[in-house]
C-alpha cells in the first residue's frame, strides 16, 4: 500500500486516499489493512469483508474489464464509505 493522502471535506469528513498494491493478490485483504490501520485496530478484529462485497472486488482486480469502462466499486464497510477505482485508487471516508 503506497500513496497516502488524508483531507477532510466541507463537512468534517475524514477522507483518506490511497493506493493498493497490484503485485498483492488479495486487494480486499489491503483494504481491510487499511480500515485496520485507519480505526488503530487488528484486522483479525474487523468483520470479515466478503460478507460485505461477496469477492466482488477479487473478481474485478483478477480479471479486470477494459479500461474504457472506468468501472468503479462503492461500498460501505466498518464505518467507511470506500470507493475502489478500476486503476487500483481506493478513498476512505469515515460516515460513522
Amino acid at each position: 500500500m503506497s500513496d497516502s493522502d488524508q483531507t477532510t471535506d466541507t463537512h468534517g469528513e475524514e477522507i483518506v486516499d490511497r493506493r493498493l498494491d497490484p503485485d498483492r493478490e488479495n486487494p480486499g485483504v489491503q483494504i481491510a489493512e487499511i480500515v485496520a490501520e485507519l480505526e488503530g485496530e487488528d484486522p483479525a478484529d474487523l468483520t470479515t469483508m466478503y460478507g460485505c462485497i461477496d469477492g466482488v472486488i477479487e473478481h474485478v482486480f483478477s480479471d479486470p474489464p477494459s479500461q474504457e469502462a472506468q468501472l468503479v466499486v462503492e461500498f460501505t464497510y466498518e464505518g467507511y464509505r470506500i470507493t475502489i477505482e478500476q486503476d487500483g485508487s481506493v478513498r476512505f471516508v469515515k460516515v460513522g
